[in-house]
């Protein structure tokens, strides 16, 4: 007996070829990309890891490689201006206001000192939006920590705690990774520069429990007054490339 498919059938079909030829056809663009930029080919590179993220805008990995192709070429406003589109185009995706906030991180080093100002409002900007979009760990702590690069007068270090509260939150009602003992020694450096020493040793001895290889916590735990200053305050020089890679995030999403 032959079964007589409608046309809801046939359109159903179409939609999932048409998806994973998509999600071929991206994958192809990264490797691509991917290829020319072990070449130093960074202008291919770009080309072909821009056509990766739009097509799959939520991809965590393709987002961050083109950031890191970027990086290396130096071409920062090129990036800036890829993202300041498909966040229009996208308005609604977590991923693209995250890697967008931290396109803006990335060319943080290599401005002026008022342009940095500019440009560390714009990375907050997106990260608050990656937030109202999607509160999960990585957002809510990237928020979190930009907000202590900010001078003391700013006063926005109340913020990077009450973020990073609750994204240690969020980190404690999920399996444990090894990036999540981040949130513990940024959570202990806004408990510092808000005043609250004791909070803070009390995060770093929760973290170091948890992580004891972690040299960050210990090295904070054995340090007081101006050694301790030091040691915080040289996480946040705006003239120190940030570390913006999200490897662990994707890596741990395929175990």
């Amino acid at each position: 007996m032959i079964r007589k498919h409608g046309p809801h059938f046939f359109v159903a079909m179409l939609a999932i070829s048409l998806l994973g030829s998509l999600a071929h056809a991206s994958d192809s663009d990264f490797q691509q990309g991917i290829k020319a930029l072990g070449s130093n080919d960074f202008a291919a590179a770009m080309h072909y890891l821009e056509a990766a993220v739009a097509d799959d805008p939520d991809n965590v990995r393709y987002a961050n490689e083109y950031r890191k192709a970027a990086i290396k070429s130096k071409d920062f406003d090129r990036s800036l201006k890829f993202f300041e589109k498909l966040t229009n185009d996208h308005p609604n995706s977590a991923n693209l206001h995250l890697n967008y906030g931290f396109a803006y991180v990335d060319k943080i080093p290599v401005a002026g000192s008022i342009t940095q100002v500019i440009l560390a409002n714009n990375a907050l900007t997106q990260f608050s939006k990656a937030v109202e979009d999607k509160p999960n760990w990585i957002n809510l702590y990237t928020r979190g920590v930009s907000y202590l690069f900010w001078p003391k007068v700013f006063n926005r270090a109340p913020n990077g705690v009450a973020d990073l509260e609750q994204a240690l939150k969020v980190q404690k009602s999920e399996p444990r990774q090894s990036y999540h003992a981040k949130t513990y020694i940024a959570l202990g450096d806004a408990y510092w520069k808000t005043d609250h020493l004791d909070k803070a040793r009390a995060a770093w001895q929760e973290g170091l429990k948890l992580f004891p290889d972690k040299a960050e916590l210990k090295t904070r735990l054995a340090q007081q007054g101006d050694d301790l200053k030091n040691t915080i305050e040289a996480n946040f020089d705006p003239n120190k490339r940030v570390d913006t890679d999200l490897r662990d995030l994707w890596a741990s999403s395929q175990k």
